[in-house]
């Protein structure tokens, strides 16, 4: 008799509140990419500076403060250039998506060797160009780029880069002759986003460690005449003898990894002066590079790398409309 399986009913939420896998955040779908015609990038990196508000004009029809200025929370990220070092090529069989090889650039940043070892062996090993994937052009169904960031260019005093990939839009054809073109050079975040467009962001949150279920859960602290001030009433019946997993319970909290999706993209600029204070940001320092206004607040702490990628679902228009920002330096609230 064959084994009975019924797949579990119900959202798990964010169980298991588990110490993300690692720090650099990857996104797994790309939903937007038949939307998009022509071929560009649907995802960058980028590291939290900090935050500040900007004064904007609201533009909401149906809002009582309508034609107004209010003050907008904006979160600041920097983004220096990536390095496209390599090209991946995956194709589609009957056990799903796999790589097909790898194509790497003859030149690499003097810092790459800090994160992936042996990269000068491994590419005199591959000895491949992308003039050599042109062969097997009809069974590759997609191209992705293989970049690094470079935090040496920014003020957190990091120099070991980190390695991810970059979707692209576009059919394969077009995707190819984007490849051939950016192998070996950079990419910019103002090629990538534009201004007044919704982005989905991803970060691992800050940690916080092990902490009780009060801080943990917002579970009420009992009276001074309980037997017990910072736990759960009860943490179950004797019969059956089990303590569920939906049971408040200390552990790890924070440094999970989360996504936050259609964010607003107020400003796309190099120019410093607009988003940088003169004492530089705490925690932080000066910005030296492009950078992209976020509306709202972002996950992570200062200094932790933020992806970004174009939205997968529609975001409502009609909820919040802001006109062109105006910046008061004078007024510019660093958090």
């Amino acid at each position: 008799m064959g084994k009975k399986h019924k797949p579990r009913a119900g959202s798990l939420a964010f169980y298991p509140r588990k110490r993300a896998a690692k720090e650099t955040p990857v996104f797994s779908s790309f939903k937007t990419v038949s939307k998009i015609e022509g071929v560009k990038p649907l995802n960058f990196f980028g590291y939290k500076a900090g935050m500040l508000h900007v004064l904007a004009k609201n533009e909401h029809a149906k809002s009582h403060m309508k034609g107004t200025t209010i003050q907008i929370p904006c979160t600041v990220i920097e983004c220096p250039p990536l390095t496209v070092f390599g090209v991946r090529a995956l194709v589609k069989d009957y056990y799903g998506t796999r790589v097909l090889t790898d194509i790497l650039a003859e030149k690499t940043d003097k810092h790459f060797s800090r994160k992936l070892k042996g990269i000068d062996k491994r590419k005199k090993d591959k000895a491949k160009k992308i003039e050599d994937l042109d062969a097997r052009k009809s069974e590759i169904t997609e191209l992705r780029l293989l970049v690094h960031t470079n935090p040496a260019q920014t003020t957190t005093g990091k120099k070991k880069p980190e390695i991810s990939e970059i979707a692209l839009s576009g059919t394969v054809e077009e995707q190819f002759a984007f490849a051939k073109q950016k192998l070996g050079t950079d990419l910019r975040v103002m090629d990538v986003f534009k201004e007044q467009q919704f982005v989905d962001v991803k970060a691992v949150t800050k940690g916080f460690g092990t902490t009780g279920p009060v801080k943990r859960f917002g579970v009420k602290v009992f009276g001074r005449k309980g037997k017990y001030h910072r736990k759960p009433g009860t943490y179950g019946p004797w019969n059956p003898s089990t303590i569920m997993f939906t049971v408040a319970r200390a552990g790890q909290h924070g440094y999970h990894c989360r996504t936050e999706n259609n964010k607003r993209v107020i400003m796309v600029s190099n120019d410093l002066s607009k988003a940088s204070p003169k004492a530089g940001f705490e925690d932080y320092g000066n910005i030296r590079n492009e950078f992209l206004l976020i509306a709202g607040s972002v996950p992570g702490p200062v200094k932790r790398i933020i992806a970004l990628k174009e939205p997968a679902r529609k975001a409502e228009e009609s909820l919040w409309k802001v006109g062109a920002p105006e910046f008061n330096s004078a007024q510019s609230d660093v958090q």
